[in-house]
């Protein structure tokens, strides 16, 4: 008897031990955006918007301090609705899309701040300049997507930049340096079964 219940304590710490393990999430690009604003000359606020996010999150359900979060986006998804506007900021006063096609953020350190929040450090390269920056980040949601029937994971996060820190100063501070950004993305679990 003592046998089989040192059996059973030993299948049941296994079988918790699997389930505490980091889980990739592949982000849904269809459900991922970055939304920023700005003021423009004091008259009013200018909003813009990046889709097409790819990358990864390896998420450590037993110390979420242990994640990490890679991904990317394609300076061409830039929407800003208006066509003059958004070709100007792909050329190189701004974005540089033609030589630096891609934005990307790479995870330096998480700091757990609460329940479902933590502080994300990492390297932003925008306009092939990388510098540090912080999202202060809240999980909105983690748990069985109810129509994909796998386990799927939802973020968002805000940030400010100085956008002269990445070489597209133009026209500041009439047009406001700092920029508040916005992210939302939902990830699922590839490595689940459906």
């Amino acid at each position: 008897m003592k046998k089989f219940l040192l059996a059973s304590a030993m299948t049941a710490f296994a079988a918790t031990g699997a389930l505490a393990e980091e889980t990739t999430y592949t982000v849904d690009t269809t459900h991922a955006q970055i939304v920023y604003h700005y003021s423009h000359l004091g008259f009013s606020t200018t909003y813009g918007m990046f889709s097409g996010i790819a990358g990864e999150i390896q998420f450590d359900d037993a110390d979420p301090a242990a994640s990490s979060v890679s991904v990317s986006f394609p300076i061409t998804s830039l929407f800003t609705g208006d066509d003059e506007r958004t070709a100007h900021f792909k050329t190189d006063d701004f974005f540089g899309a033609e030589a630096n096609p891609e934005g990307t953020f790479t995870s330096t350190s998480i700091e757990v701040t609460g329940d479902n929040t933590a502080k994300i450090t990492g390297d932003l390269t925008l306009n092939g300049i990388t510098k540090s920056v912080v999202l202060d980040t809240t999980m909105t949601q983690k748990g069985d997507h109810p129509m994909a029937g796998k386990p799927w994971i939802g973020f968002n996060a805000t940030t400010t930049l100085v956008r002269s820190e990445f070489d597209m100063g133009m026209y500041a501070p009439y047009v406001s340096d700092e920029v508040e950004v916005f992210i939302s993305i939902e990830a699922m679990d590839n490595g689940a079964d459906g």
